[in-house]
Order: C-alpha cells, then structure tokens, then sequence
C-alpha cells in the first residue's frame, strides 16, 4: 500500500522547493516504494496486490493546488502503467490498483490535531474497508465516495474534467464563470437521469 501525500498550497509559479517536495514525497515515494517491492513480488506464487493513493484531485483538477494535483495525476498515471505491464507479463500474480479516496478524516485533514471527524468526511477505516472489497472484486480504479459526495457526482466531475478536452472548453471550465452554471445544470440533469 502505497499512501505519501503532503499538499502545502502554492501557485503554478511560485516556490520551486515546494514543488520538489510535493513532488518527492506525493510522487518519488510512490515510484520508490514500487522498484524496491515490485520485483520482488512478481515471482511470487500467491496472489498479491500493490495500491497506490491517488486522488479525485488529480483527476478533476481543482484550482488553489497546482504541485499536489500535479503528483496525483502522476501516480494515477503511473499506476495505469504499472496495472497494465502486470497484466502483460507472462505468469504473474500481481496486480495493481488506483485508490481514489474521497474526503477521509486522517493525519492530514485534521486527525491528527485531535479534530472531531467532520460530518461529510469517511474515517479511515471506511476507506480501507471499502477499497478492501472493490480489490476482492477486481477493481483497478477503486472512487471511493464520502458522507458529502456521492459516488454518482465524482462520476459526472469526471466526465466533465475530460469533456474540457474533447470538446475544446476552457481549462477547468467547471469553475470559469462562463461554464459554471453549465456545469450546474449538467450535474442537475445526470443525476435526474440516475433516480
């Protein structure tokens, strides 16, 4: 299990240490921990499982933290390749699997200060739990959901994050004031479809 992430805030353009750092941790943790494990593992006879943590923020890509959504778009990246060049070697009981956890109250967002668990976050024991089972059942992209998002929204966010390429919106149109409401109404519609 593969869990690094520090997320001090910046800018595209501002404090290249922070960059390294996020990226060394969040990014450089991941792939470190994979060449020292992965060779290992790949010859073993029973199966086995390598998860790395990535986040819906590498995938949507929301705006204020540039260096962090960087690195889990990388991990989310990586592990794809990794799934894949598992899935193509020959004799091999490894797999490999995406963790997109959803808001989780943890070290990071709190916990460890002694804050209450927010009403909207999952605790860290239902995330692992959840991923727990979407492994047994052969997931590779395992989105977890929250108390404050359904999975069905992360879904819509997702859709509409590519959308911005193949239909030639603007970058992250869901938060340009142009799209915004677009972006409303499409979310509105798509879950009207689902109840």
């Amino acid at each position: 299990m593969n869990n690094a992430a520090i997320a001090p805030k910046g800018t595209s353009w501002e404090a290249l240490d922070n960059w390294r750092k996020v990226f060394d941790v969040n990014l450089f943790g991941v792939l470190n921990v994979q060449h020292t494990f992965v060779p290992l593992m790949l010859h073993q006879e029973n199966p086995s499982v390598i998860i790395n943590t990535g986040s819906k923020q590498g995938i949507t890509n929301p705006p204020g933290n540039p260096a962090y959504n960087a690195t889990k778009a990388a991990v989310k990246s990586l592990t794809e390749s990794l799934a894949h060049e598992l899935r193509e070697t020959p004799a091999v009981n490894l797999t490999a699997h995406l963790l997109i956890p959803g808001w989780t109250h943890t070290g990071m967002t709190g916990a460890s200060a002694g804050k209450e668990k927010p009403a909207g976050a999952w605790s860290a024991q239902e995330t692992v739990l959840y991923m727990l089972d979407k492994v047994r059942q052969g997931q590779f992209y395992i989105l977890c959901p929250d108390n404050e998002t359904r999975r069905e929204v992360d879904q819509l966010r997702i859709m509409w994050a590519a959308g911005d390429i193949a239909e030639g919106r603007p970058a992250l149109s869901r938060w340009h004031k142009d799209y915004k409401a677009i972006f409303e109404e499409y979310v509105r519609d798509g879950l009207a479809q689902l109840d």
